[in-house]
């Protein structure tokens, strides 16, 4: 398990992130119209998986407007924004936002990818949700980048995660 800083808690999630250098497990996920991808969609593009608790939060929220900001420029990229929200709710807040160059995906159905990935909250009143954490995985399928921000109500390190591209 990993550990990160739920307000001034040490909370714990499900496991470790991918290993750096390893092929990225596989998922599946649901996009903003419930139709499903899997790490296979993105065969070929390099992906940076934005993961957060939910997009109704503040951090959650101004994370996924830097990625999207920054997503444009970046190419033969994808930026994967995960959750463990309704699609109903991503659309929606993809739709207030104007958000278009990232894309929103929802572990709702299984829980299945925080469990492989390690970053499922066991504890606290976040249980059940994904730990805010970044995997940067390159267009072969391998892990080269990760991050298990250290306090829940912190931003990523966007410039890290980018930097490795």
């Amino acid at each position: 398990m990993a550990t990160f800083l739920f307000g001034d808690k040490a909370t714990n999630t499900n496991g470790e992130l991918p290993v750096i250098g390893e092929k990225a497990p596989n998922f599946y996920l649901s996009k903003i119209d419930m139709s499903e991808v899997n790490l296979d969609t993105y065969a070929g593009h390099k992906l940076i998986l934005n993961i957060f608790p939910s997009i109704d939060t503040g951090v959650c929220a101004t994370s996924v407007r830097k990625f999207n900001a920054q997503a444009a420029a970046l190419p033969n990229t994808k930026v994967l924004c995960i959750s463990r929200d309704l699609p109903f709710a991503q659309k929606r807040f993809c739709g207030a936002e104007g958000i278009d160059n990232v894309e929103l995906l929802s572990d709702f159905k299984t829980g299945a990818f925080g469990m492989n990935y390690g970053v499922l909250i066991e504890e606290g009143a976040f249980a059940g949700l994904l730990a805010r954490s970044v995997v940067v995985i390159n267009e072969t399928g391998n892990v080269i980048y990760t991050e298990l921000v250290a306090a829940i109500g912190q931003e990523p390190n966007y410039d890290a995660a980018i930097g490795v591209l």
